[in-house]
């Protein structure tokens, strides 16, 4: 059965677009259309499709007050199509907090310039999102649902005590569980922090200031030369790369462009493979919701080397991909439901 997708947006010619391509995928089907935040809160109720593609700003009702309306009487899956500057940034973040799973940019080049890539990155996002439904951790309490992995007490201590960096690794449902995630940790943390989102450079210093005003650690985006320090987290800019490099006895961050064959930017691959070779066996990675099997390989290279690596469990992933692709490798020491994974890593303390 095909996934039913309703589309919100007051331009008709855009509508016209993502149905288009849309259309062209026999596993999707366009079910009906509104062209305000009233409207689509009328039709997500009339239509029940599976998955609700949503513009930010709109007469009537913005998207992000839709959003709101609908995950309180009819939740679905929703997607928002954002435009790439600061106050789109600011208003995606928001619509995310407010329900809504993930996010395209609305001008399509800033996907591709080739139109058949634009129509498979978004055919994807949809169907993932239609097929996966709602996380149940939304309507059902975690601890009623997870089946965590565990490690032996006596083990866990003796191994997490030698973590000299906790990096974690995300893409859709990264930014809201990311926030959950920290907000667990104090501001006298004693490792330092690396996140890699995926996620636009136009995104990534809006995201970092908006953490860093809601939580007690030091939250920024890192730039090249940064040294790891404890109580600090530094998450990759949206385009490169975050890599880090050994000098002596500190950590230092080096940004670099990214190349032409990776294909995100920035990759959890990268980060992870360059934290294997600067600081073998010392690090706690930590694979959280996201589409694809980034994180995978990097994961293999630190295990090589006696990392610890987590996974976020299914039941309370958006997008079971990333971490699912971890448990699959037999890479995961630990598979924790989103709720406790903050609170393991304050136990670091």
């Amino acid at each position: 059965m095909a996934v039913r997708v309703l589309v919100v947006d007051d331009s008709a010619f855009f509508r016209r677009r993502v149905t288009e391509m849309l259309d062209g995928d026999p596993r999707l089907k366009v079910v009906g259309f509104a062209v305000d935040g009233r409207d689509a809160i009328n039709k997500a109720r009339e239509l029940n499709p599976d998955v609700i593609t949503m513009d930010i700003e709109m007469p009537v009702m913005d998207g992000i007050n839709a959003v709101r309306a609908i995950m309180a009487a009819t939740p679905k899956p929703v997607l928002m199509f954002s435009s790439l500057t600061q106050e789109g940034a600011k208003a995606t973040f928001e619509a995310l907090e407010a329900g809504a799973l993930d996010f395209l940019p609305k001008s399509f080049a800033e996907i591709s310039r080739n139109r058949d890539e634009v129509a498979r990155v978004l055919r994807s996002r949809v169907w993932s999102l239609g097929v996966r439904g709602l996380p149940k951790s939304r309507v059902v309490a975690t601890h009623e649902c997870a089946s965590p992995v565990r490690l032996p007490s006596a083990l866990k201590q003796r191994e997490l005590s030698g973590v000299r960096v906790v990096a974690i690794g995300t893409s859709t449902g990264g930014p809201v569980a990311l926030q959950q995630v920290l907000s667990a940790l104090p501001a006298n943390y004693p490792i330092p922090i690396l996140l890699i989102q995926h996620m636009p450079a136009s995104f990534t210093t809006t995201f970092a200031q908006r953490l860093n005003q809601r939580f007690p650690l030091n939250i920024r985006e890192a730039v090249n030369g940064d040294v790891l320090e404890p109580g600090t987290a530094l998450l990759a800019p949206g385009g490169q790369q975050m890599l880090v490099e050994a000098q002596g006895p500190r950590l230092r961050v080096a940004v670099r462009e990214s190349m032409p064959r990776q294909n995100y930017r920035p990759s959890v691959d990268v980060t992870f493979g360059s934290l294997a070779r600067a600081c073998p066996g010392r690090v706690l990675a930590v694979v959280l919701t996201g589409m694809g099997v980034d994180g995978r390989d990097g994961a293999r290279l630190l295990k090589q080397g006696g990392a610890l690596v987590w996974a976020q469990d299914e039941v309370t992933s958006v997008i079971y991909g990333m971490p699912m692709a971890i448990a699959q490798a037999g890479l995961a020491d630990e598979i924790l439901p989103l709720s406790e994974i903050g609170v393991r890593l304050a136990e670091l303390l």
